[in-house]
């Protein structure tokens, strides 16, 4: 839970939610200076400085600076496949332990097992996998989430990268 939550405060803080910053920016054609807290904003406005160097350099340029962002958006993904992967597997654990116990239970009775001592290892077993899927599964949900999220930054850098490099490839239109 601790890192769902930190998770949603730092995409919070980057603004992942928010576009109108960046679109503003691809509009003007004018970085601005309070950009810091938004990514795509970010993006765009090193976008706009990197298009002073040749196309090609520019375009390399710009994968490199969407590449960082990116990978700055999907810190903290890391631990939370590793909780999905690992609770069921602690909780299987659990269930092979409890099973052992009550099949210990089963061989000390010598087959007259009573059936409340049975019954704990059996609890035991449960309890343990249901704990494992109640971690795993908000776990799960929550990185296919942020994944989403991160995905849309993503394609919104890809629009707006190319929308920036158009507009200053166009020819100028004389007003009509």
């Amino acid at each position: 839970m601790a890192v769902i939550l930190w998770k949603l405060w730092r995409l919070a803080v980057d603004g992942a939610w928010s576009s109108r910053k960046a679109r503003r920016i691809v509009q003007t054609g004018t970085a601005e200076t309070s950009v810091q807290r938004n990514v795509r904003a970010r993006f765009v406005s090193a976008a706009l400085k990197a298009r002073e160097l040749p196309d090609t350099l520019a375009r390399e340029e710009v994968a490199r600076l969407a590449a960082h962002e990116l990978a700055a958006l999907r810190g903290g993904l890391r631990p939370l496949e590793l909780i999905v992967t690992i609770a069921p597997l602690i909780g299987l654990l659990g269930t092979v332990l409890g099973m052992i116990d009550a099949f210990q239970a089963l061989e000390t009775s010598g087959g007259q097992a009573d059936p409340s001592v049975l019954a704990g290892g059996i609890w035991e077993a449960l309890l343990t996998t249901a704990a494992g899927m109640a971690v795993a599964i908000p776990a799960a949900v929550a990185l296919s989430w942020f994944e989403g999220i991160v995905e849309r930054v993503q394609l919104d850098m890809e629009d707006l990268a190319t929308r920036l490099f158009t507009q200053a490839s166009e020819p100028q239109r004389p007003a009509a």
